[in-house]
């Protein structure tokens, strides 16, 4: 089984932490192939990176010529997946909604630890729009910018606290609402005595399943096949030899 999974900014370094944690997380006989967008923001904080990173997502799977079973995108709140899920031809799992659907089958409530508090608005949105806002505590900011996880103590210190918080608002699971949080799931959860929820693992165990049951997107309405007409794309562009538009 082939999965692709694709980081929502264009931070190399970010897309090799995540492929690694997709990696610990696959199955026998799985592959995973990170992508990085060739343009776009170096982080996604806010509308305006969100909007612009699904747009760079789609491009990067337009044009890729690489054989996949299955796509992971890893931007927790990111925009795109819709558009994702009618270009291609295979499942596309997204790790804001894998990772809530599994943290609604371990408790009732969840809570979601991510970067900034500016972030709330977006991810809350896309938990919305996914089906499972209304078991969401709380969305709890950290005060971190994507490019300070780097600094794994000072990281480790503000997502437990920010956990705590979680948990007095009656979070019964908590879900880590980045995907550069990947492998901080064992410490909080020690540390707050919660299950603990990456977004990266539980989309790729989902991508896994899927592809392994035989089930891809449905084509009867909502991700229909796009409408067959001139698209401009960004100057210079080619049209790949993948599912291009």
């Amino acid at each position: 089984m082939r999965i692709v999974v694709t980081n929502c900014n264009t931070t190399q370094e970010m897309t090799e932490e995540i492929v690694r944690g997709a990696r610990a997380a696959a199955g026998p006989g799985t592959t995973v192939t990170g992508l990085t967008p060739a343009w776009g923001p170096e982080s996604v904080e806010g509308w305006l990176d969100s909007y612009l990173s699904a747009a760079a997502v789609i491009d990067t799977l337009r044009t890729y010529d690489g054989a996949y079973d299955a796509v992971v995108m890893a931007g927790f709140g990111e925009h795109g997946r819709e558009g994702v899920r009618e270009l291609v031809d295979v499942p596309v799992v997204d790790i804001t909604e894998a990772a809530a659907h599994l943290a609604c089958l371990l408790g009732r409530r969840y809570g979601v630890v991510t970067t900034l508090e500016r972030s709330r608005g977006q991810i809350e949105d896309s938990l919305h729009a996914a089906g499972v806002a209304q078991n969401c505590a709380v969305v709890v900011g950290t005060g971190l910018g994507v490019l300070d996880l780097g600094d794994t103590q000072r990281t480790e210190e503000a997502f437990v606290a920010a956990a705590v918080q979680a948990r007095d608002a009656g979070a019964e699971v908590l879900v880590l609402g980045c995907a550069g949080m990947t492998g901080l799931q064992r410490l909080v959860g020690d540390k707050v005595g919660l299950p603990v929820v990456d977004g990266v693992a539980a989309a790729v165990k989902l991508a896994e399943s899927l592809v392994s049951l035989g089930l891809t997107t449905s084509r009867a309405g909502s991700y229909a096949k796009p409408l067959p007409k001139r698209r401009t794309w960004r100057p210079g562009a080619g049209p790949g030899s993948g599912p291009g538009v």
